[in-house]
């Protein structure tokens, strides 16, 4: 599928060296929503939200979302339907079904995960880049970014970013927002902070704080074949998936909960339902009675 350069409402790529399919096109809807003179420097959270889920609305619209019935989203619905109120923050998530290796979350708390993701991780794994992501969100990241973004463009344009309102922008300035958007990255500090999110969700959930790690070890792996320029660009704006396991491993064995991790079954396939047993049919007996001679 080819990607649109237009408005990405803070959707980030969580590992940067893959290429996302996922298309985008914001309509002029979702941008009135917010266009009550809001300024870059007073962009808050719920700003963000509304730009995020309008933006999140489209690519659902322009992407193969999984139905309930999906195999691939009853096994998401499965590991993480219970996250949906997270520490606080209301999240709705979908899989998007393409072979990317992905896997984003926005300001308004959608979470989407790719199929491909799903392909090469197991469930503690899954929910170690997912907590990862929301981390990105409870940290304001993606608020964050937004705000930068629109900042960016109001500054291109000569405008004061602290009296350009929403409502003056041009479609042609939101599309250059956009573009500023899918240039970006999460610094490494940010990343940092969202891999300590990411091990802090798995160990107050009680879950495998290893998978973290593990999760890591597999990206690094899937870098390998990556082209070297490709994968430069990444290292410049994160951090090494292998200096990040180390550290996700430094972290596990502070904590005294350390030990080499063990990757379970991926099970992207739809449950096999047992039919029902056929009751055995009982068998009656009859009782012969004489009849007592007078």
């Amino acid at each position: 599928m080819k990607r649109k350069s237009t408005l990405l409402g803070a959707v980030i790529a969580l590992f940067g060296f893959t290429t996302a399919n996922a298309q985008l096109n914001l309509g002029e809807k979702a941008l009135g929503a917010v266009s009550k003179g809001i300024t870059a420097l007073t962009f808050s959270d719920a700003d963000a939200a509304t730009l995020s889920k309008g933006a999140v609305d489209k690519m659902d619209t322009e992407n193969t979302v999984a139905a309930d019935s999906d195999p691939y989203m009853i096994r998401l619905n499965r590991i993480f339907g219970k996250h949906k109120n997270e520490n606080g923050l209301v999240l709705n998530y979908k899989v998007y079904k393409t072979t990317d290796v992905n896997a984003f979350a926005t300001a308004d708390g959608s979470v989407r995960v790719f199929s491909g993701l799903m392909d090469i991780m197991d469930d503690n794994q899954l929910l170690a880049v997912i907590g990862h992501e929301i981390g990105h969100v409870a940290n304001h990241d993606s608020r964050d970014a937004m705000r930068d973004a629109y900042r960016k463009e109001a500054l291109i344009d000569g405008a004061s970013s602290q009296s350009a309102k929403l409502d003056k922008l041009t479609q042609t300035q939101w599309v250059k927002i956009g573009k500023v958007l899918l240039d970006s990255h999460y610094s490494r500090k940010q990343e940092s902070d969202a891999d300590l999110y990411s091990y802090e969700f798995l160990k107050r959930n009680k879950y495998n704080v290893n998978a973290e790690e593990a999760a890591f070890a597999i990206l690094a792996k899937q870098s390998q074949g990556t082209q070297a320029n490709i994968f430069d660009a990444f290292l410049s704006s994160h951090p090494n998936p292998v200096t990040r396991a180390t550290d996700a491993k430094a972290r596990a064995t502070k904590d005294g909960l350390y030990k080499a991790y063990a990757q379970g079954p991926i099970v992207n396939t739809a449950p096999v339902v047992k039919a029902a047993a056929k009751p055995v049919a009982k068998k009656t007996t009859t009782t012969k009675t004489t009849a007592k001679k007078k």
